[in-house]
């Protein structure tokens, strides 16, 4: 019966690392997986490698018979730790499979964001901004409070900046507040249609509430990020599908 010095031909163990200074490969399974996926493109070996899991298992199995082949009887390997090495390659295998899904599924998502988006094209939405159009006499905007408030006001400003027309809506609920001009300045003339901008102030007791602004646009395109689909409204730019408040 031969013994372990007897051996010509001893296999290294493919729970231990293989001989770094030829091949660079261990046969810990997570080792073996980042070596591959460092490999250089450099020379003919690397060339033709996968890196990938699977090339590391497909190497693992191969130690793994060798050693078996060739392992001394009267010192067999320890069955407790090649549990723990396929155990360990089983794991890394089903993060890999497991990522392949979730971006197979991302990218089926965005697909179908992109497709109801594209639907909203040609539609009025509401979105946060602070313009106003002010068209045959009439312009709409809205309101988003945190919380209510004991006063609310608004400033209506042209193009200049200049403040034309100051609105108090007094106590208001939290949420979305709609407004309405009718087109007039502070001194009861009409003003010329065009666009304008907005600015709102809200009090609650002794201090400022939360208030932001909500303005109407159209959808004239979707465009496709990496994030998602964004919409493309006339006079407020680029909005996030979940920005928009209301479609009309």
């Amino acid at each position: 019966m031969l013994n372990s010095s007897q051996n010509p031909n001893p296999v290294a163990s493919p729970i231990m690392a293989v001989n770094s200074g030829k091949n660079g490969l261990s046969a810990n399974p997570q080792t073996m997986h980042a070596n591959a996926a460092e490999a250089k493109p450099g020379t003919a070996k690397s060339a033709d490698s996968k890196s990938s899991p699977a090339e590391a298992q497909d190497r693992f199995l191969k130690l793994l018979v060798t050693q078996m082949k060739n392992q001394d009887p009267l010192n067999p390997m320890d069955n407790a730790q090649v549990t723990s090495q396929m155990a360990q390659l089983s794991t890394v295998s089903g993060i890999d499979k497991l990522n392949a899904t979730l971006n197979a599924l991302s990218s089926s998502m965005t697909a179908t964001q992109s497709m109801q988006a594209a639907v909203m094209i040609g539609h009025v939405v509401m979105a946060p901004g602070n313009k106003m159009e002010l068209k045959n006499g009439k312009s709409a905007a809205a309101l988003d409070l945190a919380q209510s408030a004991d006063n609310v006001t608004v400033q209506i400003k042209d193009a200049a900046g200049n403040v034309i027309r100051n609105m108090n809506l007094g106590s208001q609920p939290g949420g979305v507040l709609p407004i309405q001009w009718d087109g007039l300045n502070d001194a009861n003339a009409t003003v010329a249609d065009g666009n304008y901008q907005f600015a709102a102030s809200a009090q609650l007791g002794d201090k400022k509430s939360s208030i932001s602004g909500l303005s109407y646009g159209l959808v004239n395109g979707v465009v496709q990020k990496a994030e998602g689909a964004s919409l493309t409204v006339e006079g407020l730019g680029e909005v996030s599908m979940d920005a928009v408040k209301k479609i009309l």
